[in-house]
């Protein structure tokens, strides 16, 4: 059942005060409450009847079927509510029970008076007998209550010894030992002793010649003393426990000195004690004149009670009581007698209206006693007598009393009869229009008494009301008008939540206060009776007035809540949200008046604000007045606060409805999910309501705020201020207007406010307490930022380790070969971080306000492997984006997530942000399909098209294996830079140091220098020629300007170890600047078991280069030797004397010094032949060197690639060359590479520094006539004489006229295939004109004919032709031969006759690349000397 003082069935409470006695902690004590709570209900059947005779007036046998209902409070009434009694008898609480902790009672000793502990022997006995006396100083300082108790819990008698309880003190076991009816029995039993003093009580009402009616309550009255506080019986003496009274001269005076320690509430900080003030009488009188005040119901000090004081019963001459001196009463009272004498007079019609009041006050007992039935009896009488006599106040509440019974028997499913009294005029028995039968009900299960009770429920609470309402003599106080207005309303409420039935769940609404899980929504209800608008309406009047002095600000504030508590179920949430924003209007006057009151009694100035409340102060001072605990704050106010904010459409930190009960963490939840639903939520709220209604609305929270104090609220209302101000928006490249809605100046106002109240709870020790960030898009991007280029990880493929493939079994790369080490590092994707290494993120944060915001932590949030997450702080400006650089350490490899931040602004909670990185803005629905608060209950009215881009980034990331860390510490060359010759090598070493734990097992080098991109560039055209193509392809390969001399060299470097390298740089034309590339990492196993991906990183060192001409080649040439070599040059250039002169050439070369020093070139060819030059600067020298002849056997020869990807299938050729040109072109280049293979030139400076190098030869270029002076033909023809004697085999060059000779030809056949020779001879006369030299007729004869076909000639073989001839004239003869090719020769023409091939046969590729040559013709030799024949006259 709800403890909520305005219940409808709140006068049919009985009130019990709950006190904590003895020493008892907080927690313990509200653990007792509840556990008395749980037994609020006690029937009548259970209860033991009274054995004494005189007390069987409320005897519980006489009606068993009833019920008391416990109204079991923690805090004595304010004297404003005392004030009504007995008016309103339910607010004076009737008995006292007093709580213990019988756990305590073995700690220490509860009092230290001898006259306590007696002759007790143990500590346990000593503290109950302290506990006995405390009790009765409960009774000196409660005197007004009847009955007295002390319920001991948790208690367990010692061992082996039996204490006896005092008398007033009831011990209750633990939990665990307890039995279900251990509670339920104490509460009867101190149900029976109550019922059995009500007695006394009624009896003392009806001894009273009147009572009087409730006036306005004077602020002047004292809280503890007047109506409760002092001696107060109906007689003007104390109301006793009458087996426990004391005679009259020693009854101890109520006029205490001061609340003892067991009656102040513990929840509150310790006040200064103050006198109670004396009373008279229970009765208040009423003030002739209204006080003018606006205090909320304290005295400003001691003496200003002293004022209040009481009157005795008034008579109808006297309609307020009077301060005058009581002859003047009796006076005017006797005078009355006088002439109202006899019945029908004033003084029958005033003892007539005090015995009506007495049966209303006998009623009100009754009912709170449970008797029901005799409640109406009493009722109805009083309430006829009153209405006979035009007392309304006391008619309307006999009439309310009587409706208490009806609803409490109703909801026992007790049968009744509607009191005469409580039918209309026109309805009653008497009248002549009695009440016809009643139509049958709409639910035939609904019992005929509720069915009329439902019928003449609307109208009787309405006369009711109009009698409370009634001009008159005595009017009722506009508190308890208020409050039985506000509980007619939840009555009709309740039956028009039922549609308008009076059934079991509207009694329950009525009786329980259980309302309906779902309230009432907007729709209209135009069937349902009693209407909303009539309840509205009648609900309207209980608003309090303006007048200060006729309400306490507590009673206002009561009012107040009790008319939201009926509007909400309603459906009325925009009048609930209205009330209550009175109501904290009105609680901020009064708690601003009461912490300035409360300041100037501490001592303190009122605008020290919330400085007081600092822990550190004199404690013993009065500074400690305003010291507050955490549980010392009132439970409830947040959701008070937070349902007017709800109604207003507030943008706060959580604007969904809660589903799960653990609302602590769903308010910690930062996940993308919640955050998502935290924008759209609050998106949805900024299009509802007015933005200025909800601007004050928030500011009159943190005024409530601050004047509790609240640090919470303030903290949540002024960053709720700020969350609702703003844009909420994630402005673009657009530029959309982010401005929130108030001035600067305000949000520099709540920033400092917020930043302030966090560092006062942090110096209190509260730090739990928190705002919320109000902006959810904090986070705009994080990216990660790139390493140095010597840091970055980059992944490479098992494929491309050496060693892994047969194209990479070196690590010196083949240039023509892809490689992956050479990778820009721009070009890898940089998403690789190394374990126990920092890592910088470039985070984008967003300020959307006018005011810096003060970041005292922030540091990225990751998932995945551990990592170790650097904090850094910053200031993040006003209105701007702005970049942060955070750094983060992975612990170990796997895979990482970035998802975001965590946050720790100052003055708010350290959470998650997630990364919204795309613009996003909301805007409303076109369609508005719910009105209301309805449309927040569904929270889905953002933009739907823009929910896409509503999206959290996250940034995923590879952490990698601890990796080495190699940089280079020294080099041999003097700043990185070097001067070369052209030709010339150079060495210098590089020292590399491991700075990192990890030592280095992989270690490969790549050279870049400025050579290569043009080379690239230039095989990358497809005019060029292949012999051009050749040359580059030769330089890339074995012409590189940086090598690695020592390739067998160890690769290794140990953790903080160094390593020391040598390369060598070759100088070349176009080389200025060259790159020793390193990449390196840890395998941690052999190469070969490399399974997966690796990574490397990279040092590398930059050289600048320098290169200088040396010694170049101007001009070539090559001459055929004619006639014999000298013998002196022979020796000189080192060769052999016998050497034959026809397979040699000459070949000159022009030399040139380029550098301005002398220089010494040595040349050296075939068969060990050396030339020495000695070459001025700038001068050219010409050397000549005798060079072997070359026979080629196939000079046409397709031109190779030496780069493995250039060897394709086909190539159609671009040049427009003829075939002729074609032989030329190969020819040239195959005679000119025999010729670089045996000849090689080297320079060398004969001065300081001593330099040498290389004499670049490649630049030569053969001409057709020099290529003739170097080749060896392929068919080889000697002519030669010989005597026909054969005297003398040996060729001859003499002969004589007329004589017989023999002239041999031999043909050599140097191919490898056969050929058809035919030879022609041809004769001629030297130095002859050419008709004459080949005139033949009579100067030369010979036998046979000069052209002879010779046999098929095999490959690599010789023939001889010999024919006879004569010389008819003397002279000198020149004999040549030709050798031609009768029948070319075919290559499947003698295939079976051949050996077989050797290898892989002829393609059909090669044949059309030859196809370039032309088509094959038959070929021709000629002699390349020819035999000189000398012919003399015989002598």
């Amino acid at each position: 059942m709800s403890s909520d003082p305005l219940l409808p069935i709140a006068p049919a409470k009985l009130r019990a005060l709950l006190l904590p006695l003895g020493k008892i902690k907080a927690e313990r004590f509200a653990s007792f409450v509840e556990r008395l709570r749980a037994e609020h209900v006690v029937h009548l059947r259970d209860i033991s009847a009274d054995g004494r005779p005189n007390r069987n007036m409320f005897s519980p046998l006489a009606y068993p079927d009833g019920a008391i209902l416990y109204d079991l409070i923690t805090h004595l009434p304010p004297p404003s509510h005392l004030a009504l009694s007995p008016f309103d008898l339910y607010r004076e609480p009737l008995s006292v029970i007093a709580v213990a902790d019988g756990k305590e009672l073995q700690d220490a000793t509860f009092s230290r008076r001898r006259s306590v502990s007696g002759s007790a022997t143990t500590m346990v006995e000593k503290n109950i007998r302290a506990l006995s006396q405390e009790l009765e100083d409960l009774r000196d300082h409660y005197p007004k209550a009847l009955v007295h108790h002390v319920i001991l819990f948790d208690y367990v008698a010692p061992a082996g010894s039996s204490i006896p309880m005092p008398e007033g003190v009831v011990s209750v076991p633990p939990v665990e030992y307890c039995k279900r009816t251990t509670m339920k029995t104490i509460m009867c039993d101190m149900s029976s002793l109550l019922l059995a003093e009500m007695t006394t009580l009624a009896r003392s009402f009806e001894a009273m010649t009147t009572i009087e009616s409730p006036g306005h309550y004077s602020v002047v009255r004292s809280m503890d003393g007047g109506p409760w506080g002092g001696e107060g019986g109906p007689d003007g003496q104390s109301r006793r426990n009458s087996q426990l009274s004391l005679p009259q001269h020693m009854a101890r005076s109520s006029s205490t000195t001061g609340v003892e320690k067991g009656q102040a509430r513990m929840s509150m900080p310790p006040m200064a004690s103050r006198p109670a003030m004396n009373s008279t009488n229970s009765t208040p009188a009423l003030p002739s004149t209204p006080v003018k005040t606006g205090l909320a119901g304290l005295p400003m000090n001691p003496d200003d009670g002293q004022s209040a004081t009481g009157g005795g019963p008034s008579s109808p001459e006297h309609k307020h009581a009077r301060s005058e001196a009581g002859s003047s009463r009796d006076v005017s009272r006797d005078r009355v007698s006088v002439q109202g004498f006899g019945p029908g007079g004033a003084n029958d019609r005033w003892r007539q209206r005090g015995k009506g009041r007495t049966s209303v006050v006998i009623g009100s007992m009754y009912l709170q006693a449970g008797r029901w039935s005799d409640s109406l009896k009493e009722l109805a009488e009083g309430a006829m007598t009153a209405r006979s006599l035009n007392d309304h106040i006391w008619h309307g509440k006999a009439l309310e009393l009587i409706l208490m019974n009806l609803l409490l028997l109703s909801w026992t499913n007790l049968e009744f009869q509607v009191p005469a009294v409580c039918l209309p005029p026109q309805d009653r028995p008497g009248s002549s229009s009695a009440l016809k039968p009643e139509p049958e009900a709409a639910d035939p299960t609904q019992p005929r008494h509720m069915r009329s009770l439902q019928l003449l429920l609307p109208e009787l609470l309405d006369r009711i009301a109009g009698l409370y309402s009634r001009l008159s003599s005595e009017s009722l106080p506009p508190l308890p008008l208020s409050e039985t207005t506000i509980r007619f309303c939840k009555i009709l409420s309740a039956m028009h939540m039922c549609d308008g039935k009076l059934n079991g769940q509207a009694l329950d609404i009525i009786v329980c206060g259980k309302l309906p899980e779902r309230g009432l929504t907007t729709s209209p209800r135009l069937i349902v009776s009693p209407s909303r608008q009539q309840i509205v309406n009648l609900l309207f009047r209980a608003f309090p007035s303006s007048t200060a002095e006729l309400l306490t600000t507590a009673d206002r504030v009561s009012i107040l809540s009790g008319i939201a508590s009926v509007l909400g179920p309603l459906g009325y949430h925009r009048k609930k949200a209205m009330v209550i924003r009175e109501l904290v209007s009105v609680l901020i006057g009064g708690l601003v008046e009461a912490r300035t009151r409360g300041a100037a009694e501490a001592g303190v100035h009122p605008a020290a604000g919330l400085v007081s409340l600092v822990p550190g102060h004199d404690r013993n001072g009065r500074s400690v007045a305003l010291d507050l605990g955490e549980g010392d704050m009132e439970q409830g106010l947040e959701a008070f606060l937070e349902l007017l904010c709800k109604s207003y459409g507030i943008v706060g930190f959580e604007t969904r409805n809660k589903q799960t009960t653990n609302s602590s963490a769903d308010l910690d939840d930062d996940s993308d999910e919640a955050a998502i639903a935290r924008i759209l939520g609050q998106s949805s709220t900024r299009f509802f309501g007015f933005n200025s209604i909800k601007l004050n609305i928030l500011r009159a929270c943190i005024n409530f705020s601050e004047a509790l104090p609240d640090f919470n609220g303030v903290l949540k209302f002024s960053s709720d201020l700020m969350r609702t101000a703003g844009s909420g928006v994630a402005p673009g490249p657009r530029r959309e207007d982010a401005a929130p809605m108030i001035s600067r100046d305000e949000q520099v106002r709540l920033a400092t406010n917020i930043s302030r109240t966090a560092s006062l709870v942090q110096r209190i020790g509260m730090d739990h307490l928190t705002a919320e960030y109000w902006d959810e898009f904090l986070v705009r991007n994080i990216m990660l930022e790139a390493p140095s280029h010597t840091r970055t990880p980059i992944p490479h493929a098992r494929s491309v380790l050496p060693g892994a493939t047969a194209s990479r079994a070196s690590q010196d790369v083949n240039p023509f070969i892809y490689n992956p080490f050479l990778k820009e590092p721009d070009e890898v994707a940089a998403q690789n971080l190394v374990a126990g290494e920092l890592a910088s993120f470039k985070v984008t944060l967003q300020n959307t306000y006018d005011v810096e915001v003060d970041i005292e932590t922030i540091r990225l949030c990751t998932e995945g492997v551990g990592f170790e997450a650097l904090t850094e702080s910053a200031i993040l400006g006003p209105y701007r984006t702005q970049l942060l650089i955070l750094k983060i350490r992975p612990k170990e490899a796997g895979s990482i997530r970035i998802t975001g931040t965590v946050v720790k602004v100052r003055g708010c909670r350290e959470r998650r942000f997630p990364i919204f990185a795309k613009p996003w803005t909301p805007s409303p629905q076109d369609k508005v399909k719910t009105k209301g608060l309805v449309a927040l209950e569904g929270n889905d009215s953002a933009a739907k098209p823009d929910e896409a881009a509503l999206e959290p980034k996250t940034l995923s990331l590879n952490v990698i294996q601890p990796q080495p860390l190699v940089v280079i510490k020294s080099t041999t060359l003097p700043q990185s830079s070097v001067m070369i010759l052209e030709g010339e090598k150079q060495l210098f070493s590089v020292t590399m140091q491991n700075t990192s734990s990890t030592p280095v097992d992989f270690m490969l080098f790549s050279f870049k220098d400025s050579t290569q991109a043009p080379l690239q560039e230039a095989l990358s055209k497809r005019d060029a020629t292949p012999a051009e193509l050749y040359e580059y392809e030769l330089i890339l390969m074995k012409r590189q300007a940086l090598r690695l001399p020592r390739s067998g060299q160890g690769r290794n470097i140990a953790p903080g170890g160094e390593a020391t390298f040598e390369f060598e740089i070759l100088g070349k034309p176009g080389l200025t600047n060259a790159t020793i590339q390193v990449d390196y990492t840890h395998l941690g196993v052999p190469r070969d078991e490399v399974t997966e991906q690796f990574y490397t990183r990279q040092v590398s060192l930059d050289l600048t280069v320098t290169v200088n001409a040396s010694v170049e080649l101007t001009r070539v040439d090559a001459l055929a030797v004619y006639g014999q070599i000298p013998r002196p040059l022979w020796e000189r250039m080192g060769g052999s004397a016998s050497a034959r002169a026809e397979d040699y050439c000459l070949l000159s070369m022009d030399l040139r010094n380029a550098w301005p020093g002398h220089m010494a070139v040595h040349l050296e060819g075939e068969d060990g032949l050396t030339v020495d030059e000695n070459i001025l600067p700038g001068k050219t020298s010409r050397v000549v060197v005798p060079v072997k002849r070359v026979y080629l056997e196939d000079p046409h020869e397709s031109i190779p690639s030496l780069n493995p990807s250039r060897t394709r299938q086909f190539v159609v050729s671009t040049s427009k060359i003829s075939p002729d040109m074609e032989r030329a072109n190969r020819e040239g280049f195959w005679y000119r590479e025999r010729i670089l293979d045996h000849l090689r030139a080297t320079w060398r400076t004969t001065s300081v520094p001593k330099r040498s190098g290389v004499v670049e030869l490649r630049n030569m270029r053969l001409s057709p006539r020099m290529i003739e002076a170097i080749k060896v033909d392929g068919v080889g023809i000697d002519i030669s004489v010989q005597d026909p004697s054969g005297a003398d085999s040996r060729p001859s060059s003499v002969a004589c006229v007329d004589e017989f000779m023999q002239l041999n030809v031999h043909v050599t056949n140097r191919t490898a295939k056969p050929i058809s020779p035919l030879v022609r001879l041809m004769p001629a006369l030297r130095h002859r004109p050419l008709h004459v030299a080949l005139d033949y007729t009579r100067k030369f004869a010979w036998n046979g004919t000069l052209q002879q076909l010779l046999p098929e000639l095999k490959g690599n073989s010789s023939t001889d032709f010999t024919i006879g001839v004569t010389a008819l004239c003397r002279g000198e003869f020149e004999l040549t031969a030709s050798v031609e090719e009768v029948q070319m020769w075919e290559e499947g023409r003698s295939k079976s006759e051949a050996a077989p091939q050797q290898g892989r046969a002829r393609s059909d590729t090669q044949r059309m690349m030859d196809a370039a040559l032309g088509g094959q013709e038959r070929r021709m030799w000629h002699s390349r000397r020819p035999c000189m024949l000398t012919v003399r006259d015989r002598e």
